[in-house]
């Protein structure tokens, strides 16, 4: 570790972040692939099946929000326990994520199976969709304790200084993914419950990888069974720092029901499924300016700990340029091109065309939003739980939710689209005032720092 160690706080602040972040890119768009190729897949069996997939998307992203509540908050404390190199807290924090993850996730998957029928009732499921949305939901219940593992501690490995060997465990997953869904959708008709086969089989052997990896002598950190005992202090702490990704999520949970109960008002259940492929499509090319913060995460938490402000200010601007280009590139893509991207999804002419002209508004201020994805991350990395859990539920709670019971009633299906536009626009004006605050805050405590280093070499010069 001693040369992981070194290289975090000696080596080019811009090699780091390109090190770091180029893998977690790659990471997160061939993680996000493993949805994606399920709706391209599935949008081919027909609309009604893309509307299925969204249906039960917010019971996946409830799935994502436990795995994030665990896995982020683990890893930022790791990043900076090893910056303080402190390796016997790193590793209880491992154990006890682990323990959390497993046991959260066997509870989701048992309440999930009990209730799934209220829960996409609750969610806007019709007769006509209730078939495809139950069976996808179902199957990737069984899968969840995998999901868990596989996505929570991903983190981990990335933040304990291995950031290609995690981007390598999601490709292989991801590419079992892309493999079993035609054989399982079409060439053993199993449908939409085939896509969701592919899926928790490739998140297995994404398990199974990461469980191997903190086992082997490769790991910096490795799992120790008297670690995995759960220690109230270290559980309040990994709760704390993966609070605001959690609440982020769970948000979304609250969003996408509203959003879908909207849509199905004011426009039919083809209108659940063209929100489906606008989601698909923002995650497609958010997901990279997620890897950039994935990627300057560690750096940030190492370099805090280790009281290299400096540093941190650096990759903290580095990072906050490289997302605001990622945005501008996809607002320009999403404004020219929304027929070709609807296309990629399906060929039914009324989904594209509800799904194209949803996409144009909705993602109108994307070139905005760059400040508010890097401050809840920043702040997240630090240490600051409370002020990262305001920036994300920020834009989901405080500002979306009432939009979406507002506006649709005056602008029916346009007021759904917009009331993305209005939250991302309000949401990031906030977050830019907080970024102006950081880098304030960071500027006084390298110069208290600075001082304290000259006030000791003065008493050991006399």
């Amino acid at each position: 570790m001693d040369s992981n160690r070194d290289m975090l706080i000696t080596r080019p602040v811009s090699k780091l972040l390109f090190q770091f972040s180029l893998p977690a890119i790659g990471g997160m768009i061939i993680n996000s692939l493993y949805n994606l190729v399920d709706r391209i897949f599935v949008g081919r069996i027909g609309g009604l099946a893309m509307t299925g997939i969204g249906l039960s998307l917010p019971f996946m992203m409830l799935l994502s929000a436990v795995s994030s509540l665990i896995g982020i908050g683990a890893s930022a404390l790791i990043s900076i326990k090893l910056g303080e190199n402190n390796k016997k807290e790193a590793k209880r924090l491992l154990g006890n994520a682990i323990t959390l993850l497993f046991g959260l996730m066997l509870l989701m998957t048992l309440l999930g199976l009990i209730f799934k029928i209220p829960v996409l009732k609750a969610f806007g499921a019709s007769e006509a969709t209730m078939p495809y949305a139950e069976d996808y939901m179902t199957v990737i219940l069984y899968g969840a304790v995998f999901q868990g593992i596989g996505s929570g501690l991903v983190n981990v490995v990335r933040a304990a200084g291995h950031p290609v060997k995690s981007m390598m465990i999601v490709i292989v997953g991801t590419l079992i993914n892309i493999i079993l869904d035609p054989i399982f959708i079409f060439s053993l008709n199993l449908g939409i419950s085939g896509a969701a086969w592919a899926t928790i089989i490739a998140q297995f052997v994404t398990s199974i990888m990461i469980i191997q990896h903190f086992f082997s002598d490769k790991s910096q950190i490795k799992i120790e069974m008297s670690k995995l005992k759960l220690h109230s202090v270290t559980i309040k702490s990994i709760l704390s720092i993966g609070f605001a990704s959690f609440a982020m999520q769970l948000s979304s949970v609250v969003v996408s029901i509203l959003s879908n109960n909207a849509l199905k008002t004011y426009g039919g259940d083809i209108a659940i499924g063209a929100m489906t492929i606008i989601n698909s499509v923002m995650v497609l090319f958010l997901m990279s300016a997620m890897g950039v913060t994935q990627g300057a995460s560690p750096i940030i938490g190492f370099n805090f700990g280790a009281k290299r402000f400096d540093r941190v200010k650096h990759v903290l601007k580095l990072e906050l340029a490289a997302v605001t280009s990622i945005c501008t590139i996809t607002f320009i893509l999403v404004q020219v091109f929304p027929v070709m991207l609807s296309s990629i999804f399906t060929n039914e002419p009324e989904l594209i065309s509800k799904a194209s002209s949803g996409m144009r508004l909705f993602l109108l201020m994307l070139p905005f939003i760059s400040a508010q994805i890097v401050g809840a991350s920043y702040f997240q990395s630090i240490g600051e739980a409370k002020k990262a859990a305001f920036l994300g539920l920020l834009r989901q709670v405080l500002l979306l939710i009432p939009l979406l019971l507002i506006l649709p009633n005056f602008l029916g299906l346009n007021g759904v689209w917009g009331a993305g536009t209005l939250s991302d626009l309000f949401s990031s004006l906030v977050a830019i005032v907080a970024l102006k605050s950081a880098f304030s805050h960071l500027n006084k405590l390298e110069n208290e720092y600075r001082t304290e280093e000259t006030d000791t070499l003065s008493i050991i010069a006399e």
